[in-house]
């Protein structure tokens, strides 16, 4: 009950209608703190990563670690490293439990990022997003072009376009995460339907077998009282009594 609770959760999160407002919070306090504060507090850090909608932002192992997408495995991970070390539960003890989810949610991205082959998904999703966002913008100016109007927009501003790629990377590692619920739901389903046919079977060849037992029991029986049955009507035939051959009267 408890995990389709969860899960029901975080489905929930990854609703784009109902994150979109949310996330616009999310994003211009991030960058705020950020300002302020590169490195963040614990308590910052641990807000940072579980506040509502966190579920939905964290998809994007980047994010949850603060890092460029061009900074190296190296660098990464000595990002990684202060992080873990600020949320760590040992280092908050007055919030252990939060402190505790942070942190898996901090080795969750790392683990994806120290990893070649998932980090270089995770940068073809980045490029996607950045090819998207690009054409948006050109779709933007064409139409403004064909209005007659200013063909600026707003992603002219390094800031805005760069939150607009932002947006898009978001939403691209969300449906890389709703399809591989899918996959894994499908996967999950498949290997139930597959174990209930192998039960099935398994039950299939005992009452077989029980009954295959039970007939050759039987059968034994059914033998040995033919047997008795036959040595009887033998032994009966032989004390029957046989009247004479009547003889031929000569004359």
């Amino acid at each position: 009950m408890e995990s389709e609770t969860s899960t029901n959760n975080v489905n929930s999160d990854l609703d784009h209608s109902k994150v979109e407002h949310c996330f616009q919070e999310f994003y211009t306090e991030v960058k705020e703190i950020e300002k302020r504060d590169s490195v963040l507090t614990s308590k910052q850090q641990i807000d940072r990563l579980l506040r509502a909608g966190s579920s939905y932002f964290n998809l994007n192992p980047y994010e949850v670690l603060l890092v460029d997408y061009e900074l190296p495995v190296d660098e990464i991970k000595k990002k990684y490293k202060r992080l873990s070390i600020l949320v760590h539960p040992d280092k908050n003890t007055d919030d252990s439990e939060r402190a505790q989810q942070a942190f898996e949610v901090i080795n969750r991205a790392w683990k994806i990022l120290e990893n070649e082959k998932t980090r270089k998904r995770c940068l073809e999703i980045v490029a996607e997003a950045t090819g998207m966002t690009d054409l948006a913008i050109a779709e933007k100016r064409k139409k403004l072009k064909k209005e007659g109007k200013d063909t600026r927009v707003e992603e002219d501003d390094p800031l805005k376009y760069r939150r607009a790629v932002y947006v898009m990377t978001i939403k691209l590692f969300a449906d890389m995460e709703r399809k591989r619920r899918e996959l894994e739901q499908r996967d999950m389903e498949e290997r139930k339907r597959k174990r209930e046919t192998e039960i099935e079977a398994e039950e299939k060849a005992k009452v077989d077998k029980e009954w295959q037992k039970n007939f050759e029991e039987s059968r034994e029986g059914r033998v040995s009282s033919w047997q008795k049955f036959q040595n009887k009507k033998t032994k009966t035939s032989k004390g029957f009594f046989k009247p004479p051959k009547n003889k031929m009267e000569q004359r």
